[in-house]
């Protein structure tokens, strides 16, 4: 009965050995923070309550931004909040201030219904706009593979991807925070042709 007694003794205690062991290796050695953490990005606000017949563009070229960088990160605004994007549907030509806009700036999208008239896709105007907010000029004329050679790539060009330099480049300029020490240009540029 005392063998018994050992070896019970002896399991529980190589139990708790290897139970606590990770937990005890965790506090001693944590993991290393990813490198690109999305809790460190920099969280902009859009209001595009002014922009109607343009919801589901809206959608999918803040998605592609998202989803291609991880520095900078957009979110709707809450009504009645204050947003550093405001993004409004116009009859003209697109345009939209030249960034990048930092947290608690003030940048401006002009959805203008004129290029989509002439057969150029809402989803990549969005993202193109968007992208001269996060402070990426134009690349006229271009490749359809560069979101940022806008209008220049024709009427059938639908990419509304940043290409993996106009990614990097916002990457850099949203580094670290880096976008709240430095100012947006703030100039318009207007994507007619």
């Amino acid at each position: 009965m005392l063998h018994h007694i050992r070896l019970g003794i002896a399991s529980t205690a190589v139990a708790v050995a290897l139970t606590a062991a990770p937990a005890a290796n965790a506090l001693s050695a944590p993991e290393p923070a990813a490198a690109n953490d999305a809790s460190a990005a920099v969280t902009l606000r859009y209001d595009d309550s002014r922009a109607a017949g343009w919801e589901a563009a809206i959608t999918a070229g803040v998605a592609s931004w998202n989803s291609n960088v991880e520095n900078v990160k957009l979110v709707e605004a809450a009504p009645g909040t204050r947003a550093e994007i405001q993004i409004v549907a116009t009859s003209g030509w697109p345009q939209a201030s030249l960034g990048p806009v930092r947290p608690g700036g003030q940048a401006r999208v002009e959805l203008g219904s004129q290029a989509v008239t002439q057969g150029h896709d809402k989803t990549r105007i969005v993202a193109h706009e968007l992208g001269h907010n996060l402070g990426l000029p134009d690349t006229k004329p271009g490749p359809c593979s560069q979101l940022m050679s806008g209008s220049s790539a024709g009427t059938s060009c639908k990419n509304a991807v940043p290409d993996a330099a106009e990614q990097a480049r916002v990457e850099r300029a949203y580094a670290g925070g880096a976008a709240a020490r430095v100012p947006a240009d703030g100039r318009m540029l207007v994507d007619a042709r």
